[in-house]
């Protein structure tokens, strides 16, 4: 049982680490505003794979390096690229309040992918709160007569592949240090994108959208330090709930940068997924038959 204190440092770390994801949400939906997804992609992998590398060995841990070719690593690295490709792109077509929301529905994603593959057993009240979660992305979506829109659609694929991809994190050992995992992942999510670009017609380079991309990548790799601390020597129930401060950071931040308001609905369904979202994990984390402990990570 961690002290007080100890929670307190875990949720300022975990407010500060969404506030930072929100930051790289933030830059990166400004820069799709010129950029191509797959060009937006690689030019902040170069940025992010510099400062990745440069984490590996400031902490010691560049003898480990050849752990990256682990088949649970580079497997966790592909579903990541599908998440980040898929989000990335969604994100320059979706008021962000909206694509947080939806892409925040990840941990209820994970229950159900875990109770398909036979990992968990769910009782009558998550299997409402499931329910619920999901009327509040219909509502925040609201499919009009010709049907759900493309990029709502991509970017509840990305909360499923976010689901995915944190349940092959549980497959991978302790022995494989966060730097490496973490490294590995903006690699080859930069190689696809680089891949993806061949479809693309890029644009120059020399412009301030690169400075944002620089800036995403800076935050997005202090914002995944900063999820490790928020869950060191914690109560994970305690602070685990705090992630969901990223749907108000994005309000916010919508309202700022673009002037974006959701509308009523929208703030209902936002409601929907949120409380929804933090009931399930209650309910995980009570229950004693339980083989899930959700963590929190970056959407992309």
């Amino acid at each position: 049982m961690a002290s007080p204190a100890q929670n307190r440092r875990g949720i300022v770390f975990m407010l500060s680490a969404m506030l930072l994801f929100i930051g790289n949400d933030t830059l990166m939906k400004l820069a799709r505003e010129t950029y191509p997804v797959g060009q937006a992609i690689a030019v902040r992998t170069i940025f992010a794979a510099a400062t990745g590398l440069a984490m590996v060995f400031l902490l010691g841990e560049g003898r480990k390096l050849a752990m990256a070719f682990d088949r649970r690593v580079l497997a966790r690295a592909l579903v990541e690229s599908a998440v980040a490709l898929s989000f990335i792109w969604s994100l320059g077509l979706l008021p962000i309040a909206n694509i947080t929301a939806i892409v925040m529905t990840s941990p209820i994603i994970i229950v159900v992918l875990a109770v398909l593959l036979g990992i968990e057993r769910i009782g009558w009240r998550r299997g409402v709160a499931i329910l619920v979660a999901f009327a509040g992305v219909l509502v925040v979506v609201r499919p009009g007569p010709e049907g759900f829109s493309i990029a709502a659609l991509v970017a509840l694929a990305s909360a499923v592949l976010v689901g995915v991809r944190d349940l092959l994190t549980r497959s991978i050992g302790s022995q494989v240090p966060s730097t490496v995992i973490s490294l590995t992942t903006t690699v080859v999510v930069g190689v696809v994108a680089l891949g993806l670009g061949l479809f693309e017609t890029w644009v120059p380079v020399w412009r301030i959208e690169t400075t944002y991309l620089a800036l995403a990548a800076v935050l997005v790799s202090i914002g995944s330090i900063f999820i490790v601390a928020a869950f060191r020597d914690t109560d994970l129930g305690v602070v685990s709930g705090f992630r969901y401060s990223v749907v108000v950071f994005a309000v916010v931040m919508g309202w700022l940068v673009w002037g974006e308001v959701p509308d009523g609905p929208a703030l209902a369904g936002i409601a929907l997924i949120v409380g929804s979202g933090l009931y399930t994990m209650h309910r995980t984390r009570v229950r004693p038959d339980s083989n899930l402990k959700i963590a929190g990570g970056p959407p992309a």
